[in-house]
């Protein structure tokens, strides 16, 4: 499914799918890349040396295979270096890991192998004349801070941003919780909800201002129905609830008011 995308004054691309449901995206500078980069450019250049001193032997035996085969070794070392880490490692290299960065696709799609393998072959390019000077030039131009490799690949880079934790009594607010009139209703939820059920319904809560109404409305109302499949909700009990305060009821018996 196709997804819209903005950026901001505060350096976000917005991602909105087809469902209503919007997510921000941090995009990454010219300066935390170049950061990354050269810690990239330092185990590559360790990697070429293992490779010289492995090939020590040969150049005694053949200057010129040895150096033939050192060229070929390098120039596949560069390109192997960014497709493999990128590609198994969700976007990261160690210089992206330590920095903070990762690659995504620039419609919030799933990175796919063909984007992976344009983007690093496009390096070369960017890398002339000098030290990324073609790459830097097009990252500071571009809205999204993107270089030639990931304009060809349709890529972006971006900064991963820890989400707070929240206060689940400030998310449930002050109002009476009907659901504590009947115990038998916690003890069901406290036992029978999974971790996963839980999270997705606390999660749903905290994202509530990012979902369109008539996506939000629905996926509450789905939350709903699958909660009443682990409890027996008494009629008095649900009485007058809307959905999301009846996640909100819920969310308050799991957590018990903890930050989570």
């Amino acid at each position: 499914m196709m997804m819209k995308n903005s950026t901001t004054k505060t350096n976000t691309l917005v991602i909105r799918t087809p469902e209503g449901v919007s997510f921000p995206l941090h995009l990454a500078g010219p300066t935390t890349r170049s950061v990354a980069w050269f810690v990239d450019f330092a185990c590559i250049l360790l990697l070429q040396n293992i490779i010289t001193y492995s090939l020590i032997f040969l150049k005694l035996l053949s200057p010129a295979i040895s150096q033939a085969i050192a060229l070929i070794l390098y120039f596949a070392l560069n390109i192997a270096y960014g497709i493999i880490l990128e590609w198994f490692w969700d976007g990261k290299t160690l210089g992206k890991k330590l920095s903070g960065l990762r690659v995504v696709d620039a419609e919030g799609l799933k990175l796919t192998f063909p984007q992976v393998v344009m983007r690093n072959l496009m390096r070369f390019i960017d890398i002339f004349p000098m030290f990324f000077l073609t790459g830097g030039i097009t990252c500071v131009l571009t809205r999204k801070y993107q270089r030639l490799g990931d304009l060809a690949a349709q890529t972006v880079v971006v900064r991963t941003v820890k989400a707070g934790r929240p206060d689940i009594a400030t998310l449930i607010s002050d109002k009476y919780n009907s659901f504590k009139d009947h115990p038998h209703i916690a003890a069901r939820l406290r036992n029978d909800v999974p971790a996963e059920i839980a999270a997705l319904v606390l999660k749903a809560l905290i994202r509530r201002k990012t979902l369109e109404i008539g996506a939000r409305t629905e996926i509450y109302e789905s939350l709903v129905g699958l909660l009443k499949t682990f409890a027996k909700f008494p009629q008095e009990a649900t009485d007058g609830l809307s959905d999301e305060r009846f996640l909100k009821n819920t969310v308050e018996i799991l957590y018990g008011g903890r930050t989570a």
